[in-house]
């Protein structure tokens, strides 16, 4: 970058070169930037990005006030500049889509990282690890640095919560364009892709805040609520023979095992082969109405069936015979109810991706009943796990991939300086588990704190995953699994 760059100027070119204006039009665009940020145009600094600069100078002249909110939605209308209109965005995709899929998303994933609406820069500050756990499987570990918490209260209260706003909510198509407020996001730069799926309109857009490769979302085009059954399959299918080098799966549609966005129905997906697609089938299952299915139960900490076929519709019937049983199944002895009275309380994750030809469909079986001893959910993370996971275990989770909250940057290293014998100032609730670990390891020092943190870390959400699992991996939990493929 020149020393002696305008600002104004320099981010006017910046659009005209992104494709959404034409070299005549860079006087429009500077009297554009011009009203967000003041006539006067300023030196550029080299080093930072012109958007940036350019808030700070708005902030300077009092054009926006100096806070959190104001910042990010001038930092969205200036690269909404950058950024063609949601019809010129469908044009692209699709017209890319017919060369391949591939290179489609391709294309609207550079767009929505350049445009800043994937914060790139935010992503790189969460810290990520990958470590094998004592059951064999390797579990991918994020402390989340990006984005803020949710509260597993508020999630359950969202899901009931009918107010009529605008945006309806997050993830709803209305977002697009939107410039934001106070506890609603700026959406100025934001697109969305058009789909057909199982007959209906959808989108497709990517997350801001992405926890693995291109994390996208899917998301219906009318606000209703989640649901699981044959049609989300359909969906899943279809999904998938339009975009086959993408996963893509739903969460649970109950509170306590489902993810935070229950109001609006939606799918997540992306460019990322997670544990539980690594992990192998354990016991083979013959469904004799079902000859083109491969079948069996996953070796995972989770309770997981796996489908495999090129036959999508029988694919498709099988998997629905299968959520129909789990959704009506009880076992009284490992405490699984599907109902109290009307209320249900069973249901699936289910994950799809493509092997080459043929459709990998993995159902996880989900329980979302509470008990004196287990409040926040029998099949939840238990209380003595709290400390590092304690939100609800998600699509995200259930395939091996810990998004873990911010608090423990700062915690976890008392923890370390703890197992030093150094000053200290660990948190109560990290003080049995780090006592424990201690008594495990005679030698703990500086060069391999941080191995052994990490390590077990790992294990804790190994064991998170193992809460969650309706049928355990002891004897009981195998005579469990056994029961339940009897009544399929």
């Amino acid at each position: 970058m020149e020393l002696d760059m305008e600002l104004i100027e320099g981010f006017a070119e910046k659009a005209i070169a992104s494709g959404a204006f034409q070299p005549m039009d860079k006087i429009y665009v500077m009297n554009k930037i011009r009203a967000l940020v003041g006539d006067e145009d300023a030196e550029a600094q080299p080093d930072t990005p012109l958007a940036s600069q350019l808030v700070e100078l708005a902030v300077q002249r009092g054009k926006i006030e100096d806070g959190q909110t104001a910042r990010e939605i001038l930092n969205d209308q200036l690269y909404d500049l950058l950024t063609p209109t949601p019809a010129k965005v469908n044009g692209t995709f699709w017209q890319k889509h017919e060369q391949s899929p591939q290179q489609a998303t391709d294309w609207f994933y550079d767009l929505c990282t350049s445009n800043d609406y994937v914060k790139v820069s935010a992503i790189k500050k969460n810290i990520e690890f990958t470590k094998k756990v004592n059951d064999g499987n390797e579990l991918e570990i994020t402390i989340n640095l990006s984005k803020p918490e949710k509260d597993p209260k508020a999630i359950a209260a969202a899901a009931h919560d009918t107010q009529k706003k605008y945006p309806q909510c997050a993830l709803c198509m209305e977002n697009e364009g939107y410039l934001g407020r106070l506890g609603h996001a700026a959406r100025s730069n934001h697109r969305i892709v058009r789909m057909t799926i199982g007959g209906k309109q959808w989108g497709f857009q990517y997350s801001p805040y992405a926890y693995f490769h291109e994390h996208c979302i899917f998301l219906d085009a009318k606000h209703e609520p989640m649901e699981i059954n044959q049609q989300t399959l359909i969906n899943l299918i279809e999904i998938e023979k339009q975009l086959p080098h993408y996963f893509v799966g739903s969460n649970a549609d109950l509170p306590i095992v489902g993810g935070s966005m229950l109001a609006h129905e939606h799918y997540q997906g992306g460019r990322h082969t997670f544990p539980m697609m690594k992990a192998p089938i354990k016991q083979e299952l013959d469904f004799k109405d079902y000859p083109d299915v491969k079948a069996g139960i996953v070796d995972w900490p989770m309770s997981d069936l796996r489908l495999i076929s090129k036959n999508d519709q029988a694919l498709i019937q099988l998997g629905t015979h299968i959520i129909n049983v789990w959704d009506h199944y009880d076992d009284p002895e490992l405490s699984l109810k599907a109902f109290d009275g009307n209320t249900r309380h069973h249901t699936v994750t289910p994950i799809m991706h493509r092997n080459g030809d043929e459709f990998v469909l993995d159902l996880v079986l989900r329980d979302n009943n509470t008990s004196k001893e287990y409040p926040l959910g029998i099949f939840h993370p238990h209380e003595k796990l709290w400390h590092i996971k304690k939100e609800n275990i998600g699509l995200i989770e259930v395939m091996g991939r810990a998004i873990l909250p911010a608090r423990l940057k700062s915690e976890l290293e008392e923890v370390k300086k703890y197992w030093l014998n150094e000053p200290n100032k660990i948190a109560d609730s990290h003080l049995p588990w780090a006592k424990e670990v201690q008594a495990r390891h005679d030698d703990i020092n500086a060069d391999n704190v941080e191995e052994i943190l990490e390590q077990e870390v790992a294990q804790v959400f190994g064991d998170v995953l193992a809460d969650a699992g309706v049928f355990k991996r002891d004897a009981q939990g195998q005579a469990g699994w056994q029961r339940f493929v009897e009544r399929l």
